[in-house]
C-alpha cells in the first residue's frame, strides 16, 4: 500500500514517478502548477507511451486560489475525409479501432499546453518552453525502461499493433512484444519535442512540425489533413458543477462524461449512506453509475449539439435520479459501454493554484500508428463515433467525438481544494466516486481511499466485460450481499487490478499543507517540490 505524502510547496501527482519528477522539478525551480504540468504532461507522454501521447486530447482544469475553475477544451475533431459514406464505401460497418482509418480525429493535446502556458505567462510564469520540455526531450533521445504494463500490453495487442504503420519500428523488439525494463528510444519524437520547444507549441498545428504531420497521415491514407490542423483551436469553456452539502465538485462538459461523475455524487448525495465500505457504500454508488450513464448516453456528443446539459445536475433532477434507486435491488444491465486509455495529471504549488489534467490516446497506443518524421502516436478517439447518421454521436467532417475522459475538483467549504482523477474509459466516474465519498464523506486518508479494493461496472481498456468486477480483498460477505441484491457479479483474481485504473489525487489545506497520493495499481508517485 502507498502512503499519503505531505508537503508544503507544492506538489505533483503522475501514474509514472519520472513524470511526477520532473513536473516536481519545475515547482522547485519557482515555476507554478500549471507550468508543472506541461512538464509532467510531456514526460508522461515519452514514459508512458501505451496510455497516452502527444497525438491525443487533453481536457483542463485550473483554479486560480479565490476564482472558480477555468476549463481547457483540448480535443479534436474528425478529419475533413472521414464521412460516414467514404468508411462504408471502405466496405466499413464501424469504424476501425487500429490502423490509418482509426486516426479519425485531430489530436488536441498540444493545443492544450499552448493555451495553458498562455494563461500561464499572463499570471506570471516565468519558466520558457525549452525548460519545460528538457526532460522529455531527454528521457526521448536517452531511452525508457519499459514498464510493466507497457509490456503486458504489448503483448496482448502485438498482432493488432503490429499492422499499423509505424508501430514496429519503435515499439517492438526484433518483431516482438518488449520485456520489463527493456529499453525504447523515441529520437524522432525528441526531435519534434525539440521544434515545439524552440517554435512554439502552435508548430504542431500550423508550422513545420504540422506540414510533417499532415505529409504521413495523408501517405498511410488517414483522413486528417494539413488544413484540419491549422483550423483546430483549444478554447476556454465553463465547467460543469454540483453543490454537494460541503462542496462544489468540478468537471469537464461534453463531449467528455464529465456529467456522469458528477451525477454520481450527486445522487450518492441523496441516498442518505452513513458508512463506507459496506453494502449500502457500493450499491450506492453503482445504482447511482447506471443512472448517470443512461443519462449520458443519451444526452453527451459534440458541444455544439449537445445543449443544456447542467439540467441534469439540478437539485430536482438529482432527487428525481435518487429516488428512482433500489437501494435492496440492483437494477438490470448492461447498457452499451466504452473503451479507453489515458493517464490522470495532478499539481497544486505553494501559491493554492491547482490543476487537474487528463491525456489520452483512448484505446492502449491509440491506433497504433506511428508518424514516421515525427514518432507520434496517433489516437483512435474517433472510433466511438458510429457509421449510423442517426446515433448520438454519429461520424462527420469536424465533429468532436464522445469522451470517456474528465479531470476533476472540488472546493470545500473549509478552504480544502481537492484535484484528483484517474485513467480507465467508463471507470473513472466510478473510481471518482470511489475515491472521493471514501475521502471526503467516510474519513479515510488519501492513500488508503485510492488504495482500497474498487469495483468497475461495464468496459475499460484491456477489457470487453460490462458485469459488476470486484478486487479479491473486498469483503466475501460484501461480496455475496451485492450478488443477493441481483448484480451480475465477477471477483478477478488481481488484489490491485490494472482494469480498476490509476488514480491519484492532492488535496491543499487553507493552511497550505498538501496531502496526495498515487494508485499502487500503477508505477506512478505523489512528489513534493
Amino acid at each position: 500500500m502507498s502512503e499519503t505524502v505531505v508537503g508544503e510547496k507544492g506538489m505533483v501527482v503522475a501514474p509514472h514517478r519520472a513524470a511526477a519528477e520532473a513536473g516536481a522539478e519545475i515547482l522547485r525551480a519557482g515555476g507554478n502548477a500549471i507550468e508543472a504540468m506541461i512538464a509532467t504532461a510531456a514526460t508522461i507522454a515519452v514514459v508512458y507511451p501505451h496510455m497516452n501521447a502527444i497525438g491525443g486530447d487533453g481536457f483542463w482544469l485550473i483554479r486560480e486560489p479565490g476564482k472558480e475553475p477555468r476549463y481547457i477544451e483540448a480535443c479534436g475533431g474528425a478529419g475533413s475525409k472521414a464521412s460516414i459514406r467514404a468508411y462504408h464505401d471502405k466496405g466499413h460497418d464501424r469504424i476501425p479501432v487500429r490502423g490509418p482509418d482509426a486516426a479519425v480525429t485531430v489530436a488536441g493535446a498540444v493545443s492544450g499546453w499552448d493555451l495553458a502556458f498562455q494563461l500561464s505567462q499572463s499570471l506570471g510564469g516565468a519558466i520558457d518552453r525549452r525548460t519545460l520540455l528538457a526532460d522529455a526531450i531527454a528521457r526521448a533521445k536517452a531511452g525508457i525502461a519499459v514498464t510493466r504494463s507497457q509490456a503486458h500490453l504489448t503483448k496482448v495487442h502485438r498482432d493488432a499493433l503490429a499492422a499499423a504503420p509505424g508501430f514496429s519500428d519503435v515499439f517492438l523488439k526484433d518483431g516482438e512484444a518488449p520485456a520489463l525494463g527493456d529499453i525504447i528510444h523515441q529520437p524522432r519524437l525528441a526531435e519534434t519535442l525539440d521544434q515545439l520547444a524552440h517554435a512554439g507549441f502552435s508548430d504542431f498545428y500550423r508550422g513545420d512540425v504540422a506540414q510533417v504531420i499532415a505529409d504521413d497521415l495523408d501517405r498511410m491514407g488517414a483522413p486528417v489533413t494539413r488544413e484540419d490542423l491549422a483550423r483546430h483551436e483549444a478554447r476556454f469553456r465553463s465547467p460543469l458543477s454540483v453543490r454537494l452539502a460541503d462542496a462544489n465538485v468540478y468537471n469537464a462538459p461534453p463531449p467528455t462524461q464529465g456529467l456522469a461523475s458528477l451525477i454520481i455524487l450527486g445522487v450518492f448525495e441523496r441516498l442518505g449512506i452513513k458508512r463506507g465500505e459496506t453494502f449500502e457504500h457500493v450499491h450506492g454508488l453503482v445504482e447511482a453509475t447506471k443512472r448517470a450513464f443512461m443519462i449520458r448516453d443519451r444526452a453527451v456528443t459534440d458541444p455544439l449539439f449537445a445543449g443544456d446539459v447542467s439540467v441534469h445536475l439540478s437539485p430536482r433532477a438529482l432527487e428525481r435520479e435518487a429516488a428512482a434507486v433500489d437501494m435492496k435491488r440492483a437494477l438490470p444491465w448492461p447498457q452499451v459501454a466504452q473503451k479507453g486509455d489515458t493517464v490522470w495529471l495532478g499539481a497544486i504549488d505553494s501559491n493554492g493554484l491547482a490543476v487537474s489534467y487528463i491525456q489520452s490516446i483512448f484505446f492502449e497506443f491509440g491506433s497504433g500508428c506511428v508518424l514516421p518524421q515525427t514518432g507520434i502516436t496517433w489516437q483512435n478517439r474517433g472510433s466511438s463515433f458510429s457509421l449510423d447518421p442517426g446515433a448520438v454521436n454519429p461520424l462527420e467532417p469536424g465533429r468532436k467525438p464522445f469522451h470517456t475522459l474528465n479531470p476533476a475538483m472540488a472546493r470545500f467549504d473549509d478552504g480544502r481544494i481537492m484535484s484528483y482523477g484517474t485513467m480507465g474509459g467508463e471507470g473513472q466516474p466510478q473510481t471518482q466516486g470511489a475515491v472521493f465519498t471514501r475521502y471526503a464523506r467516510f474519513g479515510m486518508d488519501l492513500a488508503a481511499a485510492i488504495d482500497a479494493p474498487r469495483w468497475l461496472l461495464g468496459r475499460t481498456w484491456g477489457s470487453d466485460a460490462t458485469n459488476l468486477r470486484l478486487e479479491n480483498r473486498l469483503d466475501p460477505d460484501l461480496v455475496l450481499a451485492l450478488q443477493r441484491a441481483g448484480h451480475d457479479v465477477e471477483v478477478i483474481d488481481e488484489a490491485y487490478s490494472d482494469v480498476m485504473g490509476h488514480a491519484g489525487a492532492i488535496v491543499r489545506r487553507k493552511d497550505g499543507r498538501l496531502f496526495g497520493a498515487a494508485d499502487p495499481r500503477s508505477d506512478g508517485a505523489a512528489v513534493p517540490a
